[in-house]
């Protein structure tokens, strides 16, 4: 039995999590059959992308045929084609989401209450957040859902796994506050364990296991999470009207940002996020992801299915599973639930890191779980949508590790004419290559079709969007729209290199066991001191002062001085990221979206609960306060 610090929960509903195991093969509950338009929508989604990276490796091996390929040249052909797949399969799931966009437009409207009543539990798991934004937030979301009745009822559950002391006494007397002032109606429970056992996936199973039983679905969100009551309740319905959902995510929006980098992530998820959402929904289908939070789940359907074994690790000690979400999603697939995704629900919000550091720093944490999926990708009953989920969240961090490889070895390697092959050293210079024009000249070709991929999917989200009359208005007008749009894309452009190095040191870190402890994701906007930031990028400043040395000397072409000048200033850029923009001069550089212009009643509403919850806390009158 789980010990608790403190409760304040219903009577217990046990639940029994069914044991699972990777080499078993479980028998599905039912087998879906795809129609031949759903086939034709994945091929379109994959065939275009595979076709693309076929043609250009094949360009690259003509290029270094001549002479025969060395074991060098034949290794950056391969890192060629793992990058460049990835890149144009992004590309074919913005143009696939497009195109469906264009033969059927979305039409929005709430789902019907039809389907049958449920009793459905928020969840929301802390560990040493803000206590103010937490609760604020669940404030304004029962006091949403409160305002249309619905044939669904609604109770939220505070799980925390909190530890500082501090946290601790604010979580307490923040809860005392919401049960006095949450609408009548729905009830408000809170749970703190003595033990943080197997951290977030030990959270929600202890919930399962003792009150689950008690709810036909639960509504996970994250402590930063929030969503309007139109948006909750259209989850609700879509679970109700199909019986074989297992899982239904809802495609967040990133909200508040206030800094550089936190807008950048805001403005891009905004432009594009919305096509590469929807042309994910197009070629997943049933086969969908789950990304932690902002997902409805049948409580059933995972307390049969989807309990978490844990992985053996080379010295045959058991390790919990920490990307937990993509595995939970293709274990509910493999016993025949669907998962689906919506990608244009609407009213759901998550906030995202504020500066470079945090950024990296939730990466590293991330990296961690998603390397492990690599080893899941040869457990049984997986269909193979899910393990494509699975290997694709673990190279969303290789990639970075093999484009680092990828531009170390077109350093040292050219392609010479036909019969100057591979004479790029001679005895009166040994140590400085002399590479041919050729050369040069498809080292330029190669950088242009890659950049020219990179930036694909926002020119096309930004055309699509500079289309509609409204939605140009919603952003300001064309004008600092399209400023905003090239103002983010050079922003983007200056920070992969970074970040392409910071993740590369996350998968060393990861294949020599160095974990990351898990903290909360810091959600002010103080930024770090100067000492702080070269510390932190001393390696990324290195290797960009080493870059331009090699292009002073000839040594490097100068395809990298991008690359290098953004490695050089890597300090700098990162104490920029934190930079307060949301009341900056320049409208281009506020990075401004509708929600930003004009934010949605639901964010409002929570901004004005934190500053209720917040005077609360500090000792003011809450009444006081939240007038």
């Amino acid at each position: 039995m789980t010990e608790y610090a403190a409760q304040i929960m219903p009577e217990r509903s046990p639940l029994a999590l069914v044991a699972q195991n990777f080499g078993d093969r479980p028998v599905p509950r039912r087998q879906f059959r795809m129609s031949v338009a759903d086939r034709l929508w994945r091929f379109v989604a994959f065939a275009p992308g595979v076709a693309v990276t076929t043609l250009l490796v094949m360009g690259f091996i003509h290029w270094f045929q001549t002479g025969g390929v060395t074991l060098v040249e034949g290794s950056a052909i391969a890192l060629i084609g793992i990058t460049f797949i990835w890149v144009s399969l992004s590309v074919s799931s913005v143009l696939v989401g497009l195109l469906r966009m264009a033969i059927a437009p979305v039409k929005r409207h709430e789902t019907r209450d039809n389907g049958g009543a449920q009793n459905i539990a928020l969840l929301i798991p802390v560990y040493n957040e803000r206590p103010a934004d937490v609760f604020g937030n669940v404030q304004a979301m029962l006091k949403a859902l409160a305002e249309r009745k619905g044939v669904d009822r609604y109770s939220a559950f505070i799980l925390s796994d909190s530890f500082d002391s501090e946290v601790i006494e604010q979580e307490e007397r923040a809860f005392m506050a919401l049960q006095t002032r949450c609408p009548a109606d729905v009830n408000v429970y809170y749970r703190r364990r003595s033990r943080n056992t197997d951290k977030k996936v030990g959270n929600l199973s202890d919930w399962l296991e003792n009150w689950g039983g008690a709810y036909e679905a639960m509504l996970v969100l994250d402590a930063d999470s929030l969503m309007s009551g139109t948006a909750i309740r259209h989850l609700s319905r879509a679970l109700a009207q199909d019986p074989d959902a297992g899982l239904i995510q809802s495609f967040p929006v990133v909200f508040g940002a206030e800094t550089l980098f936190g807008r950048i992530q805001q403005f891009s998820n905004t432009i594009y996020g919305w096509l590469l959402a929807e042309g994910l929904s197009v070629w997943s289908q049933r086969e969908g992801n789950y990304w932690g939070h902002n997902a409805i789940i049948r409580t059933r359907a995972f307390a049969e299915s989807a309990r978490l074994p844990y992985l053996k690790s080379w010295r045959g000690h058991e390790k919990l599973i920490l990307s937990h979400d993509f595995v939970e999603a293709g274990m509910l697939r493999r016993a025949g639930w669907t998962v689906r995704f919506l990608p244009h629900s609407g009213g759901s919000f998550e906030e995202a890191p504020q500066t470079l550091i945090d950024y990296v720093l939730r990466d590293r944490r991330w990296c961690q779980g998603n390397l492990q999926h690599l080893r899941l990708l040869t457990a049984r009953g997986f269909h193979p949508v899910s393990r494509y989920h699975l290997f694709q969240g673990a190279a969303a961090f290789l990639l970075s590790p093999a484009w680092l490889a990828l531009i170390i070895i077109w350093t040292v390697i050219g392609a010479a004419e036909p019969n100057e092959a591979h004479n790029y050293f001679n005895a009166s210079h040994p140590l400085h290559p002399i590479w041919p024009d050729k050369m040069q000249m498809e080292s330029w070709v190669y950088l242009a079709i890659v950049y020219s991929m990179l930036l694909l999917p926002k020119v096309i989200g930004m055309v699509a969007l500079s289309c509609r009359r409204r939605v140009r208005q919603a952003y300001g007008g064309l004008r600092p729209f399209v400023a905003s749009v090239l103002f983010e894309i050079m922003c983007s452009i200056l920070y992969a290199p970074i970040l392409m190095i910071q993740q590369t040191i996350a998968v060393a870190r990861a294949l020599m066991g160095i974990g990351g402890t898990w903290m909360p994701q810091v959600r002010n906007n103080r930024g770090y001191s100067w000492r702080a930031m070269f510390r932190f990028h001393i390696l990324e400043t290195l290797l960009g002062v080493g870059l331009v040395y090699g292009m002073w000397a000839d040594m490097v072409s100068l395809w990298l001085m991008p690359v290098a000048a953004s490695l050089v200033f890597a300090a700098p850029l990162s104490k920029l990221s934190s930079w307060r923009v949301k009341d900056g001069r320049f409208q281009m550089m506020r990075l401004d979206t509708p929600h930003s212009l004009r934010e949605p009643r639901i964010v409002k509403a929570a901004r004005a609960e934190h500053a209720a919850f917040t005077a609360y806390l500090e000792h003011q009158p809450l009444a006081t306060a939240a007038e």
